[in-house]
């Protein structure tokens, strides 16, 4: 089975491009597309028993945002150990040590342009995320 990457985000650009970058890393990788929170949990609720490879979930979003959905998440006995991916536009310390400990699994500053974004995307299709461990705190921010 191929790699399933669901990304939540409320940016109609930044979701464009993401799909971009994806269709240009891999053509045969399932992409899902939540718009907020809200939605978010629905198309979880939805695919259930089935889950996304890895979540790259936007902190800042109408109706819930990043922060409510990862905390939900965790809670969630079938979710708990999914790989999410915080995207925000923050580099607030005090922000990314609240995520680290809530159990995001990496945390990305959204990058500045296509190529870079196409690098991170190609970085993060590459992991083996069944076999990936949560990383270290040093580990945890990821700059491209």
């Amino acid at each position: 089975m191929g790699k399933h990457i669901l990304l939540a985000d409320d940016d109609d650009d930044d979701r464009m491009l993401f799909q971009e970058a994806l269709r240009e890393v891999s053509r045969d990788t399932r992409l899902t597309m939540a718009i907020d929170g809200e939605q978010l949990m629905e198309v979880l609720d939805a695919m259930l028993p089935e889950r996304p490879t890895v979540l790259f979930l936007d902190l800042n979003m109408p109706r819930k945002n990043g922060f409510a959905c990862l905390e939900e998440l965790r809670q969630q006995e079938v979710f708990k150990d999914m790989p999410i991916v915080v995207l925000s536009t923050s580099d607030d310390v005090a922000t990314i040590d609240s995520l680290y400990l809530s159990g995001a699994s990496h945390y990305m500053s959204k990058p500045p342009s296509f190529e870079v974004l196409k690098s991170a995307v190609e970085y993060f299709w590459r992991i083996d995320w069944n076999a990936s461990r949560p990383p270290s705190r040093e580990a945890f921010v990821l700059m491209f």
